[in-house]
């Protein structure tokens, strides 16, 4: 190590590594924003569609202007032809829950066969007509993929009925009612981004090599898969499957923490409050009601009290994905597909990220620290 370098810690904890205007998360308050406004209150008072204007365009858009980002999605939104034939075999492989597998290979296909170019001293029009082609095809893509499984045929989107709307329609056939579309537009834009989550650093890394769009938003979902990151809001809602009854919740963590096994749906890197999000999602769903709602609420409690016994001073808190399985759950989307509805509304951060880092010609290249045996020994014979 050279005298000029930075040892950073685990996981680059607390490392400011860029400067962003796409918004950030504030742990310690819990609170987050996108650009210059609560992303809670955006949730609970503006559509997805204006969202995805503020995040991709950098402002709130005007009626006439959110009609016209709609038309554009809608009209970028059909997949081409050499990707609708071979979507049937991307849709056979692997198990059950590798959606976002299968959405990284098809993300890969659509950048290689409509030829997206690198993002290095390209136009920003066509860098963001890009970056929309992906928010337009992805939600459509994961849906044709979970309908082929199933077999069943793929449905267009319809655009008329909203993003939200026409997500759920895409998944399942039928017209969503409208609390099952408040609910998940609320959920969809609540997830759009949240600050330097190691998805949309691995966008931002590979985009700093001047890469396309697609190689991208192909690197940032394979890092959401983990379940360390996007892949946990169905294990969340199996945890609550497993606990059955409030009862029997604190035995469970019991259990669960003397097995050195993770909670799903508590803690979080940052918040060390309740995820704002999570809130939200709670209110949405005690809204929609049901036995699944009333049980998820006072298994939160039993979980959280727990926590703070097995674990003091850790701020275990719930963090989104707990109600977040719960609200889809409600909305009649099924459980492979929790986490793709996540990766739905993150594509447009990821977006964001990517049309920002193009600016910059500086590409992400940190140290590492040998810690091997010293360096030279002889070459053994």
């Amino acid at each position: 190590m050279t005298s000029t370098q930075i040892v950073a810690p685990a996981g680059l904890k607390d490392v400011v590594v860029a400067d962003t205007r796409t918004g950030d998360v504030r742990g310690s308050e819990g609170f987050y924003h996108f650009r210059q406004y609560s992303a809670v209150e955006l949730a609970r008072t503006r559509s997805f569609e204006d969202v995805c204007h503020l995040m991709l365009e950098g402002t709130l858009p005007s009626p006439h202007e959110s009609a016209a980002l709609q038309a554009r999605l809608a009209a970028a939104s059909e997949l081409p032809a050499e990707l609708v034939t071979v979507l049937p075999q991307i849709a056979a492989a692997g198990p059950d829950r590798a959606s976002l597998a299968r959405l990284r290979t098809a993300v890969s296909h659509l950048g290689a066969v409509e030829g997206f170019g690198p993002t290095y001293g390209a136009d920003p029009d066509q860098i963001r007509a890009d970056v929309l082609r992906l928010v337009a095809t992805v939600p459509v893509i994961q849906a044709a993929l979970h309908r082929l499984r199933a077999g069943l045929e793929p449905l267009p989107a319809r655009p008329e009925l909203g993003a939200a709307g026409s997500w759920l329609w895409m998944l399942t056939g039928k017209e969503p009612g409208p609390r099952e579309t408040a609910a998940v537009s609320a959920y969809l834009t609540l997830t759009v981004d949240h600050g330097f989550s190691a998805s949309t650093f691995a966008a931002r890394v590979v985009t700093s090599a001047g890469s396309d769009v697609a190689s991208a938003v192909g690197a940032a979902i394979g890092t959401f898969a983990g379940p360390l990151h996007g892949g946990a809001p169905d294990r969340a809602l199996d945890a609550l499957d497993d606990i059955g009854s409030a009862d029997r919740a604190r035995a469970w963590v019991r259990g669960k923490v003397a097995a050195g096994e993770r909670i799903m749906g508590f803690g979080h890197a940052v918040y060390r409050t309740m995820d704002p999000r999570a809130a939200l999602l709670r209110t949405i769903a005690l809204d929609l009601g049901g036995p699944l709602a009333d049980l998820a609420v006072r298994v939160e409690t039993e979980v959280v009290e727990a926590l703070a016994e097995l674990k003091p001073g850790r701020e275990l808190h719930t963090n989104v994905e707990f109600y977040a399985g719960v609200v889809m759950e409600l909305c009649g989307i099924p459980r492979e597909m929790f986490t793709p509805t996540f990766a739905t509304a993150r594509v447009v951060g990821w977006g964001a990220h990517i049309l920002e880092q193009a600016g910059s010609s500086k590409i992400y290249r940190p140290a590492a620290r040998y810690v091997g045996p010293p360096a030279p020994e002889p070459v053994p014979a």
